[in-house]
C-alpha cells in the first residue's frame, strides 16, 4: 500500500525538486520508502509503505531495457499465477512484488488484457518511454483513490488531492458549486472535487494520455442477470467464495488483522480469515457499545482482542486533522471511530481485513425495502408487486398524493420506480435518524453564489439510466455503489487508515464477489424475513445465530450527544462565528440552527454536523493553509515509534 503522483509538463525543469514536494505531502502513506522518474516530459513520484517483497519491491518498477516504468498504490491478490504466466511468455522478474506483474501484463497484454485478468485494489501509472504515453487506471470499485487535472497544458494525477497543491501552477480555488451536494449527502457527489479543476477519475476505467490528451476507456461496471441456483445452492457459493477471497486476502509478508464490530459483516469475514488479532473501538458514552459483543466473538474463537475507548474531547481535538487527511469535506460522524480504530491497529498490524461493501452487494440498507416493522403492510405489500410493473407504479403514484398513514412510505417506495423517489443514504426512511439538507433548505442557507438548482436524485439519473431495465432493488444497490460507496465509504476507509500506514483491505468489494452477488435473485437478498438475508444465511455455517442475525449499526457515532455538551456547543459556535463564514453562509441562520438544536431535542445534528465539518475543512485548506501543512504533514507518532524501533522497513 502505497502513494503516488505525478506530472506531465515539458516545461518544467526542475522536476526532480518538484515532485518531491509533491511526494512529502502524502509521507504518511508510504513511511517505509520513497522512489522517483523524471524525464523531459513526466515526473512520477512514489511513496511506499511495504506489505509484499519487503526489501525488493521499492519503485518506481522498470523493465528489462528500463523503456517503461511503473507507481502502483495497492494490491493485486492473484499476483502469482499471473507472475507464472508471464515467466512462461519470456518475461524476466527482477523483483517478487505484485507490481511488476502489473508492468509485465501491460507489455503482454495490453491495458484491456491485462485489467480483464487482475483482482484486486490499484491506482497505478505507466509511463510507455517508446511511445511517448502515460498510461493509469483505476480498480473496479473505486477503492483506491485516484485524482487527475488536466488543464493548461499539464496533467496531474496523484492519490490524494494535497499533493497538488505543491504543483507550482496549480491554483488553489473552491469549487462552489460543489458545496450544496456535500450540505444535502454529507460527502461531494460530483465528478469535480471540491478544488476548481481536479476530478476523480472513474472505477473501472483507464486512461491515455499523450501529446497533451487524454482518452478513457471503461474496462468494467457491476451488471445485474440472475442466475439459477437454488437458495442453498447460492448460500454454498456464497460461502465457498468469500473462503476462496479470504485466503486470497491475507497473502502478505507483514502480519494480518481485523476489524471487528457486533455486525455480520465483520463478524463473518474475521471467522474465515481467523487471525491472530482483532480490533475493535467504542465510546466513552455508553449511548453506543460494539465492542463488548464483538469480544465476546473473540474469546470464542481465541482471537488476540484490542479495544479502545474514543473520549469525545480528543475526538473534537483530532477532527480537523481527519479532515486534513480526507482531501475533501466529508461529514460522515463514523470518521471518528475509524480513525482510532485504524489507531490502535497500527500498533500491532500493518494490514487489516474490514467490511466495507457488504450492504451495497448484499443488500443490506433498510431503504431496499425493510423499513417498516408492520407485518400486515410487508404482506400486503408483496402482493401488490405482483401486478404488472406499469400497474404498480400508477398504484405508487395515488398513494403518493394520499393522506399519511401506517407503512405508506413503505408501500410507495416498494411499488414506484426508484429514479423517482431515491436519494441514497442521505435519509434513513422509518428510523431515528435525520435527513441532511433538502435542496430547497440548503439553498436557504447558502449565499447567493453557491446555491444552485442540483438535488440528490437528479445527480443519481445519469446512472438510473443505464439500469433502468432491471429491478428496483438492484437499480438502488447500483446508485450506492457508484455514490455512497465510492465517494464516502471508500474515501474515509483509504484515507483514514492510510492516515495511519494502514492498509485496509475489503474482501466483499472483490470482483469474484460482486459478480456473485450481482447474480443472486433479489428475492434471497432482501425480503419479508430481513435485508442482506442470504448473506446471513450463508454466515450461520461459520458464525454463532446471535451474530448471523444482528441488526446493521454503521460505526454509530453519538453526535447527538456531544453537540448538546455545553463546551462542544461552544466550540460549533465559536466557527459558525468567525467572519468568513458569512461570505459562504447565511451565518445568522447556521447560528440560529444551531441554538435551536442546543435548546431542542437534536434533530437538526446532522445538518449541524455537515455545516461544521466543512468550516473545519475550508479552514484547512483556504483560510490557514500554511499553518495546516505545519501542523499534520506528518506521520504519526505510533508509526513513527515503529520506524525508529526497526519494525518498519
Amino acid at each position: 500500500m502505497c502513494g503516488i503522483v505525478a506530472f506531465y509538463d515539458p516545461k518544467i525543469n526542475e522536476k526532480q525538486a518538484v515532485i518531491g514536494k509533491m511526494m512529502a505531502t502524502i509521507k504518511h502513506r508510504g513511511p517505509s520508502s520513497d522512489g522517483y522518474y523524471t524525464n523531459d516530459e513526466v515526473a512520477l513520484g512514489f511513496r511506499r509503505l511495504s506489505i509484499i517483497d519487503l526489501r525488493g519491491g521499492s519503485q518506481p518498477i522498470y523493465n528489462e531495457d528500463k523503456t517503461r516504468a511503473i507507481i502502483f498504490n495497492g494490491e493485486i491478490y492473484n499476483f502469482k499465477p499471473l507472475r507464472e504466466e508471464l515467466i512462461k511468455a519470456g518475461h524476466v522478474f527482477s523483483t517478487k512484488a505484485d507490481t511488476e506483474v502489473l508492468l509485465h501484463g501491460y507489455e503482454e497484454w495490453g491495458m484491456d488484457g491485462l485489467l480483464k485478468r487482475v483482482r484486486g485494489m490499484f491506482a497505478f501509472l505507466i509511463w510507455d518511454d517508446n511511445n511517448k504515453t502515460l498510461y493509469g487506471a483505476r480498480d473496479f470499485f473505486g477503492i483506491k483513490p485516484m485524482y487527475y487535472s488536466n488543464q493548461n497544458g499539464h496533467l496531474l494525477v496523484g492519490s490524494e488531492l494535497k499533493s497538488f497543491l505543491e504543483f507550482p501552477k496549480f491554483k488553489r480555488e473552491l469549487n462552489v458549486e460543489a458545496v450544496k451536494p456535500y450540505l444535502m449527502n454529507q460527502y461531494n457527489d460530483l465528478e469535480e472535487t471540491f478544488f476548481k479543476g481536479v476530478y476523480r477519475f472513474p472505477a473501472g476505467h483507464w486512461f491515455e494520455y499523450k501529446d497533451g490528451e487524454m482518452k478513457t476507456h471503461q474496462y468494467w461496471d457491476a451488471e445485474y442477470k440472475e442466475n439459477s441456483l437454488s437458495f442453498e445452492e447460492t448460500l454454498k457459493r456464497i460461502n465457498d467464495d468469500l473462503k476462496e477471497t479470504v485466503d486470497l486476502y491475507r497473502n502478505a509478508d507483514v502480519k494480518v488483522g481485523a476489524f471487528l464490530s457486533e455486525g455480520v459483516d465483520s463478524s463473518y469475514l474475521t471467522t474465515l480469515l481467523n487471525p491472530d488479532d482483532v480490533f475493535s473501538v467504542s465510546f466513552d458514552d455508553s449511548t453506543y457499545d460494539e465492542a463488548s459483543k464483538a469480544k465476546a466473538l473473540a474469546d470464542i474463537n481465541h482471537w488476540t482482542f484490542f479495544s479502545d475507548k474514543v473520549d469525545a474531547d480528543e475526538a473534537m481535538r483530532d477532527f480537523p486533522e481527519m479532515q486534513y487527511h480526507m482531501d475533501e469535506p466529508d461529514a460522515n460522524p463514523s470518521i471518528i471511530p475509524l480513525w482510532y480504530l485504524c489507531k490502535l491497529a497500527r500498533k500491532h498490524v500493518t494490514v487489516a481485513l474490514s467490511g466495507e461493501g457488504a450492504d451495497e452487494l448484499f443488500a443490506g440498507y433498510v431503504n431496499y425495502g425493510m423499513h417498516t416493522h408492520n407485518d400486515i403492510i410487508k404482506v400486503f405489500t408483496s402482493e401488490l408487486k405482483k401486478l404488472p410493473k406499469k400497474k404498480q407504479v400508477k398504484l405508487a403514484h395515488k398513494i403518493k398524493k394520499m393522506p399519511n398513514f401506517p407503512g405508506k412510505v413503505h408501500m410507495y417506495t416498494n411499488l414506484a420506480e426508484p429514479s423517482e423517489f431515491y436519494v441514497g443514504q442521505s435519509v434513513i426512511y422509518d428510523m431515528d435518524y435525520p435527513t441532511i439538507f433538502t435542496s430547497k433548505d440548503a439553498n436557504s442557507i447558502l449565499q447567493p453564489t453557491y446555491r444552485n438548482k442540483l438535488t440528490v436524485n437528479g445527480i443519481y439519473q445519469k446512472d438510473f439510466k443505464k439500469v433502468k431495465d432491471i429491478d428496483n432493488v438492484k437499480q438502488m444497490q447500483y446508485i450506492d455503489l457508484h455514490h455512497f460507496m465510492i465517494n464516502d465509504i471508500e474515501q474515509k476507509a483509504d484515507k483514514i487508515s492510510m492516515a495511519h500506514s494502514l492498509e485496509v483491505r475489503v474482501p466483499y468489494l472483490d470482483k469474484k464477489i460482486a459478480e456473485l452477488a450481482n447474480s443472486i435473485p433479489t428475492k434471497y437478498l432482501v425480503n419479508r424475513h430481513d435485508t442482506k438475508y442470504a448473506l446471513r444465511k450463508a454466515s450461520e455455517k461459520v458464525l454463532p445465530d446471535e451474530w448471523a442475525k444482528r441488526p446493521k449499526l454503521g460505526f454509530p457515532t453519538p453526535i447527538k450527544q456531544w453537540l448538546k455538551e455545553p463546551r462542544f456547543y461552544k466550540q460549533v459556535r465559536s466557527l459558525f462565528e468567525e467572519e468568513f463564514v458569512n461570505d459562504i453562509f447565511d451565518q445568522k441562520k447556521i447560528i440560529k440552527l444551531l441554538d435551536d438544536n442546543y435548546k431542542g431535542d437534536g434533530s437538526h445534528r446532522r445538518q449541524i454536523w455537515a455545516i461544521y465539518t466543512f468550516l473545519v475543512w475550508y479552514k484547512l485548506f483556504f483560510v490557514d493553509y500554511e499553518n495546516t501543512v505545519k501542523k499534520y504533514q506528518h506521520v504519526q507518532p505510533e508509526v513513527a515509534n515503529l520506524i525508529k524501533q526497526g519494525k518498519l522497513l
